[in-house]
């Protein structure tokens, strides 16, 4: 069922980026430098742009509030956000700032930037987009949006959710925003500035992330502050206990705009009326899926609607698995793919599942929706929503991403995901799977693998149904 959400302004300063993507695998012999050959040209949107291209990923309508001029670079940009999100535009005095990246695999070489461009003036039109926005997302880049519409901002903190991600370039953020995003060292710097240059310690973790939030609340007088930890999460603070949100699981590729990702699902979900805690534990679920799907390089395209909350049923698209396979089989990789109802997770279901991991570099398991269980195993099945066994099952470390199919074989899935290997358990060894000749035909192979003896959902909903309840002890 698809809802409504809360239209999004994205006020800040847009960049364009390049990537230059190739293979590493000598060094020159007339200097101490690698070669990369075989390079792929890509350009994409960058700082503001990029944020706001990711907030309109995750379904809703989105304005973008920045400074274009008439350069080259800001008509590409113009070109690459056409039909992604509506434009509102400011003066801008130069040329568009724009970043080459020079990559070796996932691995960044080197990093050319061009461009010194600046907002110069705000406009009525931009003014009255911020100062009646319903949600705002400020991704401050430190070249001058957010600080010629300073004032419509402070006007906005005062009526709607304002979610600010700053720039050590940049100012501080407007008084009364509802969150501020900065990173680790982002928090140390303002926190810095807050306390008159006194030097608190270079000391990296959680202490003095905890310490530079709580000094930030009230130097912002925001509502609350999260710092961004990167693999660790993210640390919010009211200005009292900090909570910690950790990452459901550690996501190996390349971060660049892992923030922004953060920022605009934070954001979102708080224009919709959100808690900031449940904010920002989708945020760090979002902004983890992002860098496990390739990062930046894979908003080049234009990308489905996804859901940022992490509780929702989430698997019922394939996006995201079919985007997973793909990276890891561009980069050389052997996709595996195992599929089944996993009602009721049980020891043999992770014993398959690991051996299937093993068997590749990585594994998208494919799950059966609530129909279709109920068509293979009667109306009293599925004991476990589909919302529930996604996320139990990207829970798990041998997991890589988890695909939904609502058919009764998963051969539509698999003909998307194309997987090296199609992993079943060993209880399959006497028969021909339906899905087997499908798999062949690019080449695939199915695989049987061990399977524990005398563990089925089936038993243990049997011995549970069978297990006398106390008196007075909780059914749940």
């Amino acid at each position: 069922m698809t809802t409504s959400r809360t239209p999004l302004v994205v006020v800040g300063d847009a960049l364009l980026d390049h990537d230059l993507c190739g293979r590493a695998e000598r060094l020159a012999p007339d200097a101490p430098v690698p070669v990369v050959h075989g390079t792929r040209r890509s350009s994409r949107p960058g700082g503001a742009a990029l944020a706001a291209c990711l907030a309109a990923c995750d379904g809703r309508p989105v304005t973008l509030v920045t400074a274009l001029g008439r350069d080259a670079a800001s008509d590409t940009l113009r070109e690459l956000l056409a039909g992604r999100v509506d434009l509102v535009e400011v003066p801008l005095e130069g040329t568009l700032s724009s970043k080459t990246r020079v990559l070796a695999g996932d691995r960044p070489l080197l990093r050319l930037d061009d461009g010194d461009g600046r907002a110069r003036a705000a406009t009525g039109p931009a003014e009255a987009t911020v100062t009646g926005a319903g949600g705002v997302l400020v991704a401050d880049y430190g070249r001058g949006t957010a600080d010629v519409l300073r004032a419509a901002l402070a006007t906005a903190a005062t009526r709607a959710p304002v979610v600010w991600d700053p720039h050590v370039r940049g100012r501080a953020p407007v008084p009364g925003i509802l969150l501020a995003t900065p990173s680790a060292q982002e928090a140390r710097a303002f926190a810095r500035r807050a306390d008159d240059g006194e030097d608190t310690g270079d000391e990296a973790g959680l202490r003095t992330a905890a310490r530079d939030a709580r000094t930030l609340v009230r130097a912002w007088r925001a509502r609350a502050v999260a710092v961004t930890l990167g693999e660790r999460g993210a640390l919010l603070s009211h200005g009292e206990t900090p909570l910690l949100v950790p990452t459901p699981a550690a996501a190996a590729g390349d971060p660049c705009g892992a923030g922004d990702r953060f920022a605009a699902a934070a954001a979102g979900l708080l224009a919709d009326g959100g808690l900031t805690e449940d904010a920002v534990q989708a945020a760090v679920h979002a902004a983890s899926r992002y860098v496990a799907e390739g990062g930046a390089r894979a908003v080049a395209a234009v990308r489905e609607p996804e859901t940022s909350a992490p509780h929702q049923a989430d698997g019922h698209s394939s996006a995201d698995a079919v985007r997973t396979a793909a990276r890891v089989r561009a980069a050389g990789g052997t996709v595996v793919a195992a599929g089944g109802c996993f009602d009721l997770l049980h020891a043999g279901h992770v014993a398959l599942l690991q051996a299937a991991r093993r068997a590749g570099d990585c594994l998208v398991v494919c799950v059966n929706s609530d129909d279709s269980v109920r068509r293979r195993k009667g109306d009293s099945r599925p004991l476990v929503p589909v919302a529930d066994r996604v996320r139990v099952l990207r829970a798990l470390e041998c997991v890589d991403a988890v695909a939904v199919f609502d058919e009764d074989t998963p051969e539509r899935v698999l003909g998307e995901l194309r997987p090296h290997i199609w992993a079943k358990g060993g209880d399959y060894a006497r028969t021909r799977l339906p899905e087997q000749p499908l798999v062949e035909s690019w080449g695939g192979q199915v695989l049987l693998l061990p399977y524990l003896d005398g563990r089925s959902t089936t038993g243990l909903a049997r011995r549970a149904a069978l297990t006398p309840t106390r008196p007075g002890s909780p059914t749940r």
